[in-house]
């Protein structure tokens, strides 16, 4: 296998899911299967992170002690820090994804300082790593959805039709997330913010390769999809009380749909911000009209 990759950067996905690509199945429905199998494992890889912060959310809730010298918060905190350096140390991520999760986390601290401040939602109390009322391991919620968004672009070869221009998605992303802060005193402008997202992709196509075939996904229902898979994860972890909303407070409720909303916008700044790091123009349009 010559082509199995072998490069410094290269994770241990690259060598399995090189692998697995170079099966033969049968043709027909047995080729169907194995591609949607492959599909779903190349999405739990991408999910990893993501994945192991909400298993470590969830296992702390359920089964770190209330007595403990360490608090909770920071337990979660240095774990997750030694997640992150797991990840590296054994090559399951490679140091450019890295950078993606470490420009998350800033901006998402950022914008937690303000909304914890404005009341928005409120952490546990407890422990000494945080900043504010924040914990620090918040930040690293947001990383993994950057790290999501970095590994799918790679593992299925995503690229795009009529996309933005690089001007005009960057104007995008900054007015969602001053949005984020300036509706507490301002008129929320999210319905027009909508408007404006779909007459920019409403053409707009990705096209991405589970196995052998190159498949086709409208932007907007994709940010649709990866949103509500968010909302799902958001629900495990307020029920693991890593955060809650104020109608959590006195005990668990499912977390609003209207939050669909805040992460589809959300999903905006992380391809915006994923695409300034890992990728250029020339590489958003490979694809013309016509074909």
């Amino acid at each position: 296998m010559s082509d199995i990759p072998s490069s410094p950067g290269a994770t241990r996905f690259a060598r399995v899911r090189v692998r697995l690509e170079a099966a033969q199945p049968s043709s027909g429905w047995k080729s169907w299967v194995y591609e949607f199998l492959l599909f779903g494992f190349k999405q739990g890889w991408a999910c990893l992170f993501g994945a192991l912060m909400l298993a470590l959310l969830l296992g702390a809730h359920l089964f770190y002690p209330d007595d403990a010298p360490l608090a909770r918060n920071d337990f979660v905190t240095l774990a997750a820090i030694a997640i992150q350096i797991g990840m590296l140390a054994f090559r399951l991520e490679n140091w450019e994804e890295a950078r993606v999760i470490l420009a998350f986390h800033v901006t998402g601290t950022i914008m937690e300082q303000f909304k914890t401040q404005a009341g928005s939602w409120n952490y546990p109390a407890g422990g000494v790593l945080h900043i504010g009322l924040v914990p620090l391991y918040s930040g690293f919620m947001y990383a993994a959805v950057g790290s999501y968004i970095a590994r799918i672009w790679r593992i299925f070869g995503i690229h795009f039709d009529h996309w933005p221009s690089r001007r005009a998605l960057i104007a995008l992303a900054v007015a969602i997330y001053v949005n984020f802060f300036s509706h507490h005193w301002l008129p929320d402008i999210r319905w027009l913010l909508f408007a404006i997202i779909a007459l920019m992709f409403w053409r707009s196509r990705f096209y991405f390769t589970p196995f052998r075939c190159e498949r086709w996904m409208p932007v907007l229902l994709g940010f649709f999809l990866v949103a509500l898979f968010i909302w799902f994860a958001e629900n495990l972890a307020t029920f693991a009380h890593a955060w809650s909303y104020p109608n959590q407070r006195h005990g668990w409720a499912m977390v609003s749909p209207t939050k669909l909303g805040s992460w589809y916008l959300l999903m905006i700044i992380s391809v915006v911000m994923v695409s300034l790091i890992h990728h250029d123009d020339r590489e958003m349009n490979l694809r013309s009209p016509a074909n």
